[in-house]
């Protein structure tokens, strides 16, 4: 259960950093096509930041705490910060790449609350990990 516990906070402090860094590009994303690129990012950022929530709460029901601070969530995190202001372009690509490495986080995580028979904790795993397939899948095609 220690691994569960362990790989749930680091796919949390990497969800969150992934939200913040999909709302970061939606306030500063610019160029012909800004009204497109700000609604996709402006609908990622609102899915992600909408399962903070419950994923925070499915850490508690393992009988951890929830990492909170900047500080434990930037040492958690597998999603690198982002300073600078990229083209929309690569601010897409960027997204992409992250959202592909939340996707393989997740499924380690899903992986191992399976073979501790949490299986409600699977399911919501689960969800996020389709929600990252979609985006995935969303920020592909914007590439194209």
């Amino acid at each position: 259960m220690d691994d569960l516990r362990k790989a749930l906070k680091i796919a949390f402090a990497s969800e969150f950093s992934f939200y913040l860094k999909a709302h970061y590009f939606h306030w500063n994303v610019e160029g012909m096509f800004f009204e497109q690129f700000h609604a996709l990012f402006g609908r990622i950022y609102e899915e992600v930041y909408g399962s903070i929530d419950d994923f925070a709460e499915n850490i508690r029901k393992t009988g951890a705490y929830t990492p909170g601070s900047f500080e434990r969530l930037s040492m958690l995190s597998r999603i690198e910060d982002e300073t600078d202001v990229p083209s929309a372009e690569d601010m897409t690509r960027e997204l992409l790449e992250d959202s592909e490495k939340m996707a393989n986080i997740l499924k380690l995580v899903f992986d191992l609350s399976e073979r501790e028979h949490e299986h409600g904790l699977s399911d919501f795993i689960a969800a996020r990990l389709d929600a990252h397939r979609k985006h995935s899948w969303m920020l592909r095609a914007t590439l194209k």
